[in-house]
């Protein structure tokens, strides 16, 4: 089969890929992937050739966030049949180690998500012309849902993960440092949540305007507004729930003035360390939450999109052949016209 394969920075080459799955086992699934979305973390693999002390060792198929059609199954899988159009969930923990015992399964000890280099050898990602997984992984979507919005589960399940661990946004004050695709979604998630209001904050004016189009109440550039936020650090605060989904020191340390005493901050973007204020964390008894991953938000993601609950077409927006692979990692670094852009495999 093809894959769109990284070899080392801006290094990425659409070609042949030994995949290593001629037979099927009794518990897989064999997908015809039709579409996948460019995350930040495969960008991160393109532009740097990894993240933090995570770095390419050896030619990685990238790709997390795929749809597809399923071709065919093991002997031991019931519910999943050839024909079905699916979403395929990314992560395949172990169900062996404390935490999965634990019901923390996004904090898998020997976690497999695909595309990723996080072990060694990698585990091949999913931008290629067909993929098999364990049945577990699949949920399939309704004849409503486009391979495109399906797509869309993984990053949604993120910002699902996050909300539960802020809890009840209902008739809250949310801010949203951030607005790439994650802190977009957050946007639709909390607005689906009930937040009262939702302000967001970012240095480009077209993620700003799409997030305005989804649901946001107000928002900020910082880069031409440096004092946007001043009028919610009236009082002590006004914010209740800050997600952080920038991953830069000056966005979180920026929005503390505007957190209430007793607010909480999720922090969804990695950026490697910062330095905190902590004495306005402590006065303000203010909490700091991280978010890693999701488990069952997964299918909930789905079948939210499913219900028209949470719409996410407006954020796809372009669409390229995975031979053009290289032009769309290239237009999904651009900041000015891309907020989602997904490769097809059609």
């Amino acid at each position: 089969m093809r894959a769109v394969v990284i070899h080392a920075p801006h290094d990425l080459r659409v070609e042949e890929f030994a995949a290593g799955e001629e037979n099927i086992g009794p518990r897989d699934v064999r997908v015809r992937i039709a579409a996948g979305g460019i995350c930040g973390s495969d960008l991160h693999y393109f532009n740097h050739g990894g993240f933090g002390t995570v770095r390419i060792k050896e030619p990685m198929v990238l790709g997390h966030e795929i749809a597809g059609k399923v071709v065919d199954v093991g002997s031991a899988v019931g519910a999943v049949t050839a024909g079905m159009r699916v979403a395929v969930n990314p992560s395949q923990p172990c169900n062996d180690c404390e935490y999965c015992h634990e019901g923390m399964r996004n904090q898998c000890v020997n976690m497999r998500f695909l595309g990723s280099a996080m072990r060694f050898p990698h585990v091949q990602g999913g931008f290629r012309q067909s993929l098999t997984v364990d049945a577990a992984q699949i949920v399939p979507i309704p004849d409503n849902m486009t391979m495109a919005e399906a797509a869309m589960a993984e990053p949604l399940s993120v910002c699902l993960h996050a909300a539960r661990r802020a809890g009840s946004l209902m008739g809250k004050r949310v801010l949203v440092t951030g607005c790439g695709p994650i802190g977009a979604l957050m946007v639709l998630v909390a607005a689906h949540a009930g937040a009262a209001d939702i302000v967001v904050t970012d240095i480009s004016d077209f993620p700003l305007s799409l997030a305005k189009r989804i649901g946001a109440s107000r928002t900020i550039n910082v880069a031409t507004e440096p004092d946007g936020l001043k009028d919610y650090a009236a009082g002590k605060g006004t914010v209740h729930v800050l997600f952080e989904a920038s991953g830069h020191q000056s966005a979180l340390t920026g929005a503390l003035a505007a957190i209430r005493p007793g607010g909480i901050i999720v922090q969804l973007g990695l950026g490697g360390d910062v330095t905190l204020p902590i004495n306005t964390l402590v006065a303000k008894e203010i909490e700091l939450r991280g978010t890693f991953r999701f488990d069952p938000e997964f299918a909930l993601a789905v079948e939210l999109m499913s219900k028209g609950l949470i719409d996410v077409k407006p954020l796809i927006t372009q669409s390229l052949h995975f031979d053009q692979a290289n032009e769309a990692f290239q237009t999904a670094g651009d900041r000015s016209k891309a907020m989602k852009v997904q490769l097809s495999f059609a």
